[in-house]
């Protein structure tokens, strides 16, 4: 085993400011990506968090996607903050040391179709007997229980069950999925939420618990109140492009230099500025444009009346007469436009890191900034199983026990 190079000194937070999650201990036993996603979420803002991969087979998240050097650029930001550690836990020696593990956890976030922790011995009977405070974060496609359970899950499936992709693309186009890994991020917002909860009960109860969280689920919570509206009225929302089926101009639009820009007017007081602008004021005088459904009944003829304007200036003019007439408009982004625009500059949303196999490298912040008790990147990504050692002798291991692990394959 390679020697690997230690974690470069923080970055961020500041020393001190003592990040709100600083003693939590967490075990990311978790894959591709919504588990470790939230790992990530919570080391950003202090806790210990644990990686454990498999011995021989990697996350896959190190090479999934672009790489450099051969160095997997996606793990540099999914494995920031955490320690890395290998454990062959279908192994009794690899059970056996995450069980050592365990005992001092707070939290294990695991993403195993269900009952693959319970055949290898570490099911909630085990892992509580051990730890009677752990919360236990279960993530997968399903949840633990029902038809679907052992079905293998990913965020696509939870794009395409959730209603989601039925809504997003053109009417008369197939249904859209997104480019990213949109149902696996918002699970991962939910899985850290949900792991919060619990930690705060424990509080009044003493006592851990399980967190069972469906992929399928926080999705169809973001889509808004549409099984309500079938509920109540048999309302099913066709698919409509940019437009919305609440208010009216809301779409993007081409400038006369080849950009794109987004309005949205979903209050009554922004559209009146939007056709004063494009002077276009006798629309508001119509009685359908009233309210937002009215304008939406109407979208046609406003998207005639904006995209013309705007078709007739550049995006820097159109972007100055919105911002000066207090109208809502925004430049359709690439990366290249993120990096460089002065808001999120302003805000660090993105920040470099130092990083001892690439050297400075840039990625997203934090989430959220808190004004006394900050979270922030400490590192990136570590090489696959460098702090082994140091967490199983922190744990209790001998340097014989893990030697013997080494030998049976087990780390």
């Amino acid at each position: 085993m390679t020697t690997p190079t230690a974690p470069p000194a923080p970055a961020s937070p500041p020393a001190a400011k003592v990040p709100p999650l600083q003693g939590l201990r967490v075990l990311d036993l978790a894959t591709l990506f919504a588990g470790p996603l939230a790992a990530m979420m919570l080391g950003d803002f202090g806790a210990d968090v644990v990686k454990v991969e498999h011995p021989r087979k990697p996350d896959p998240s190190r090479g999934h996607g672009p790489a450099k050097d051969g160095v997997g650029l996606w793990w540099k930001v999914l494995g920031r903050n955490k320690r890395t550690v290998t454990l062959d836990l279908s192994t009794p020696g690899g059970r056996d040391a995450l069980l050592r593990l365990a005992a001092d956890a707070d939290v294990i976030v695991e993403n195993f179709r269900p009952g693959t922790l319970e055949r290898w011995g570490l099911g909630w009977e085990e892992l509580s007997t051990v730890n009677p405070r752990l919360v236990l974060a279960r993530v997968t496609g399903f949840g633990q229980f029902g038809p679907y359970a052992h079905r293998p899950g990913f965020g696509t499936l939870a794009e395409a069950m959730s209603g989601f992709a039925a809504l997003t693309g053109e009417p008369e186009g197939p249904p859209t999925l997104p480019p990213f890994g949109l149902a696996d991020s918002i699970a991962a917002l939910a899985t850290a939420y949900a792991v919060m909860t619990a930690l705060t009960a424990r509080t009044t109860t003493g006592h851990g618990q399980v967190v069972d969280m469906a992929i399928i689920e926080p999705m169809l919570s973001v889509i808004g109140p549409h099984p309500l509206w079938y509920d109540q009225l048999g309302y099913v929302q066709p698919r409509t492009g940019n437009r919305s089926r609440n208010n009216a101009p809301r779409n993007t639009y081409r400038t006369s230099d080849g950009s794109w820009v987004a309005v949205s007017t979903s209050a009554q007081s922004i559209a009146e500025r939007v056709m004063r602008l494009v002077d276009r004021a006798e629309l508001i005088d119509e009685p359908w444009f009233a309210d937002g459904s009215g304008r939406a009944a109407h979208a046609d003829v406003l998207d005639e009346a904006v995209g013309s304007w705007i078709a007739r200036h550049t995006r820097d003019e159109a972007m100055a007469a919105f911002e000066k007439a207090e109208a809502a408009i925004a430049p359709v982004y690439d990366v290249r436009d993120v990096l460089a625009d002065p808001q999120y500059q302003a805000l660090g949303t993105v920040t470099e890191v130092p990083d001892p196999e690439l050297g400075p490298i840039r990625m997203q912040n934090v989430l959220f900034r808190l004004s006394e008790t900050p979270g922030g990147i400490r590192w990136a990504g570590r090489p696959h199983g460098a702090d082994t050692d140091e967490v199983l002798t922190a744990a209790g291991l001998t340097p014989a026990e893990i030697a013997a692990l080494r030998a049976q394959g087990a780390v």
